[in-house]
């Protein structure tokens, strides 16, 4: 089973739901901005992804610099507090698979955890192409030429 946390409204989010969905995939759709957090949700998340509360702070687009949770004093805790009050603070998309969870920013980060790819060539919504006619994950300077 693969579950992402997504939001409709995020390129990157859209990205990861297609590539998972082009490689055959059903996944479990989480809209966390409509279904909100839970604190143990959260912990659960980020322990399993291996990212701090911190590294899985949304700095843009979001409240968090109105907030003051750009400081380097605000503990994970309030954080976390923070998170719960205003879902969109956590950046997305994060995905888990049988193979881990991981927040998937490129987007092209979520094949880590599939075990099938799309077939190649394959390109995200703004026309990048990440996957060759093989369907080989292309390098850095390649994917952006």
């Amino acid at each position: 089973m693969i579950v992402i946390h997504h939001n409709p409204e995020c390129g990157t989010s859209r990205n990861v739901l297609q590539i998972i969905q082009d490689a055959g995939y059903t996944p479990v759709i989480v809209e966390y901005l409509q279904d909100g957090w839970t604190r143990n949700q959260l912990l659960g998340l980020f322990a399993a992804a291996n990212i701090t509360p911190r590294e899985a702070l949304r700095t843009s687009k979001s409240p968090a610099k109105e907030l003051g949770l750009l400081d380097e004093n605000v503990t994970d805790e309030a954080l976390i507090t923070a998170m719960l009050e205003h879902p969109v603070l956590v950046n997305r998309p994060i995905v888990c698979s049988p193979k881990g969870v991981k927040l998937c920013r490129p987007s092209e980060a979520v094949l880590d955890l599939l075990d099938n790819w799309p077939a190649g060539p394959y390109f995200k919504e703004d026309g990048e192409q990440i996957l060759d006619e093989q369907g080989r994950l292309l390098s850095e300077p390649e994917a952006h030429q």
